[in-house]
């Protein structure tokens, strides 16, 4: 059976043991440098904790290691790999090929998205170069995923949830250009969510000011099942920059859709151990949450974008029903509470945030009171009893522990399974007739031994052998029942394998023979990497030495204003589309829109 795995995001290890502790069967976390967040890096011991943790249940732990690097980071971070490797880490997330030129542990490579992988040539590539696991450009359709993984044998990784990049991961260069700041170096501007106009050729504005290019966040949920028939392995929650009540919720809202569609598979199998019992109710849109796309894994459609704003709307609670000199009325079925935060589209087009004194009933009395108007839609993007839910223990997982109670000629024997691993243990223990019946003492010993407490272990079966009821104190129970605990734990601990990295047999050659700065190259290594496997020309990534010539991009995306404003000329009755070219106009920058209709892409240039 395929091994199915749920990938959380930990901004920290604490998080990432909130995600294992909520279902995850994987987590990725940034290195303490060169991570595509770099507000998000992590000390080695604290990845070592996290690695500890995970792989009580099998779990993994991915670390992030994917901007560019210049030559003189190359040592650091070629020593950094060894030092995540020792601390238990079981995959490197990388971009930046020169990491593969140096002497890297045995380790297992997992392709960034940042290295922008659209197609069944550069995956083959990847794989065949030692990349284990690939992640997908999130704009690929389930037709296209399905090429890919019917065609290459790496393990797929796909986004399932989260933020948007709008542009093609990796080959965003707005912020470097416009800021000098790399998001392949992880310090991303995020030019894409400011605020924009949209106006032609002639300076004619065509829309009102607004968040043109800021993404709604992902949500595949409803397309898990179709997801896994098109070969995905690995269901990926985007948010490292992510708080813990987000992770906690996602997570376990994803692990519930999974469990439905794993439970009872011939074909798939959940790939860490553990079943986890949940004290509350997940819902995606409790915690931050942009509303929802599913971006372009059926069809192509607009309303991709939330023009006003990039913040969290969250939940959609109902609809002012009138409003008084120091409270308003709201008609819905969402119970509000106080303290909760609640937001709006106001008339002018800005987007108003209102703080909740209290409740009475649908009576909602904010600290201060705002301009409403009736029939006024109302978001939900802090919901205090939710958050305070999410702050206490909110779940746990146990692993199924299967317990064989027998007798020796010198006394008993307790074996505890867990999967492929096992343990029994032999006690020398005078045997002394009990004056209960043979039921009786089993029933007993299946309560002694399911008091498993606070381990990671809950009993799920239990089986004896005995030839007469015999007495054993509560205490003796009691001692070997710690035992076994131990000794599971332990012996789980030493069956762990960590995924080791297998070395190329071939040196494929890459699906192309000129890289231009779009192949993000930034050092020495990486050259020789792409030369070794068949590039001829090799041009310097914007971070160095590199420039952009006339007419080329700085951002390239599938989402397309044409489309979205219904001048698309694909549309069976298209809007007449006004003078090109069209222009982006923000505060501090103006770019230049340009269309590649054949590929159905927009791409944005510096003017």
């Amino acid at each position: 059976m395929r091994p199915i795995e749920l990938l959380s995001p930990a901004k920290t290890a604490e998080i990432g043991i909130e995600a294992i502790n909520h279902g995850a069967d994987a987590v990725y976390i940034g290195a303490p440098q060169f991570g595509a967040r770099s507000a998000a890096g992590n000390t080695i011991a604290d990845i070592a904790t996290l690695t500890a943790y995970a792989h009580r249940f099998n779990a993994r732990v991915y670390v992030a290691l994917n901007t560019v690097l210049t030559d003189n980071e190359l040592p650091t971070a070629e020593k950094m790999t060894w030092q995540l490797y020792e601390a238990g880490a079981d995959a490197l997330i990388v971009q930046d090929m020169g990491l593969l030129q140096l002497n890297l542990p045995p380790i297992e490579l997992h392709a960034s998205t940042q290295t922008d992988n659209r197609t069944v040539e550069k995956v083959r590539f990847l794989e065949e170069a030692g990349f284990a696991q690939i992640v997908l450009a999130r704009e690929l359709s389930l037709e296209q995923i399905r090429a890919i993984t019917s065609q290459t044998n790496a393990r797929i990784e796909c986004f399932v949830h989260g933020a948007l990049c709008v542009c093609y991961s990796g080959q965003c260069y707005a912020s470097q250009a416009t800021r000098g700041r790399s998001a392949n170096r992880g310090e991303c501007a995020q030019l894409c969510r400011l605020p924009y106009s949209l106006v032609d050729a002639d300076g004619k504005s065509l829309a009102a000011e607004g968040h043109l290019l800021s993404l709604k966040d992902l949500d595949l949920s409803a397309h898990l099942g179709t997801m896994l028939e098109a070969g995905v392995s690995s269901f990926k929650i985007e948010g490292r920059l992510k708080e813990m009540d987000y992770v906690k919720n996602v997570t376990a809202y994803y692990r519930q859709r999974l469990d439905g569609l794993l439970e009872g598979s011939s074909k798939y199998e959940k790939s860490s151990q553990g079943k986890v019992k949940f004290f509350f109710t997940p819902d995606p849109e409790r915690t931050f949450h942009r509303g929802g796309t599913d971006y372009f894994l059926n069809t192509r459609a607009s309303g991709l974008v939330q023009p006003l704003t990039p913040k969290s709307i969250g939940q959609p609670v109902g609809m002012v029903q009138n409003t008084e000199r120091a409270a308003f009325t709201v008609r819905g079925d969402v119970q509000l509470h106080n303290d909760d935060g609640l937001c709006y589209a106001a008339h002018d087009g800005s987007f108003v945030g209102i703080k909740v004194n209290r409740v009475e009933g649908r009576r909602v009395f904010p600290f201060k009171m705002p301009i409403l108007r009736v029939g006024t839609v109302l978001y939900r993007n802090g919901d205090a009893e939710f958050e305070k839910t999410l702050s206490k223990k909110s779940a746990e997982r146990k692993m199924p522990l299967t317990i064989h109670f027998s007798e020796t000629e010198k006394g008993f024997a307790l074996k505890g399974e867990i999967g492929h691993s096992s343990v029994t243990l032999h006690f020398d223990n005078e045997k002394e007739m009990s004056n209960k019946s043979l039921p009786e003492t089993i029933d007993n010993l299946r309560t002694q031994f399911g008091k498993l407490g606070n381990t990671d272990f809950e009993l799920t079966e239990m089986t004896t052998d005995l030839s007469a009821s015999w007495f054993i104190p509560a205490s003796r129970l009691s001692e070997w029942r710690r035992l076994l605990s131990e000794e599971m734990a332990n012996t789980l601990k030493a069956d762990y394998r960590a995924p080791k990295r297998e070395a190329p047999t071939t040196t494929p050659q890459y699906p192309e023979q000129k890289l231009s700065y779009l192949g993000n190259v930034t050092n020495e290594k990486a050259r020789e990497f792409y030369r070794t496997h068949g590039v001829t020309e090799v041009e310097p990534a914007l971070e160095t030495e590199g420039t952009l010539q006339a007419g080329e991009p700085v951002m390239v995306t599938k989402y397309c204003l044409k489309f979205e404003m219904g001048w698309c000329p694909s549309k069976q009755h298209p809007t007449e589309a006004p003078r090109e070219p069209l222009f982006l106009q923000g505060k501090n920058d103006r770019f230049q829109l340009s269309f590649d209709c054949k590929r159905c892409e927009m791409r944005l240039g510096l003017t």
